[in-house]
């Protein structure tokens, strides 16, 4: 498999707590949101990474009593970038969702 985030899938990622992980798949999320319909190219590209991210943290050992949670938090992203018909998701709502993620592994309070 190729990654867009090498080192991460070499083995940093799982080095990364749980929010800290989120927060990262908050950032391509956010990404997602900010060029969907405006550059295809870019917009692609971000999702792509987030899928990746959402792969990682579903691989890590630490995370096996987590994996529906971040399974079904990948399936509503998956959802959302396609138009939302499954769930009624949107990029905006999914930003919410992982923003205090991001502001908690900024913080340390893991």
């Amino acid at each position: 498999m190729q990654f867009t985030h090498k080192n991460l899938a070499l083995g940093r990622w799982h080095e990364l707590s749980l929010s800290e992980q989120r927060g990262n798949i908050g950032s391509e999320v956010g990404r997602a949101r900010k060029w969907k319909g405006k550059d295809e190219k870019i917009f692609e590209g971000a999702w792509n990474r987030a899928l990746e991210l959402f792969d990682l943290t579903l691989s890590d050992p630490r995370w096996i009593g987590r994996l529906r949670e971040i399974a079904r938090a990948r399936e509503v992203f998956c959802d959302a970038v396609f138009g939302g018909s499954e769930y009624s998701s949107s990029l905006e709502d999914l930003e919410k969702y992982f923003y205090p993620f991001a502001f908690s592994a900024r913080n340390h309070d893991f």
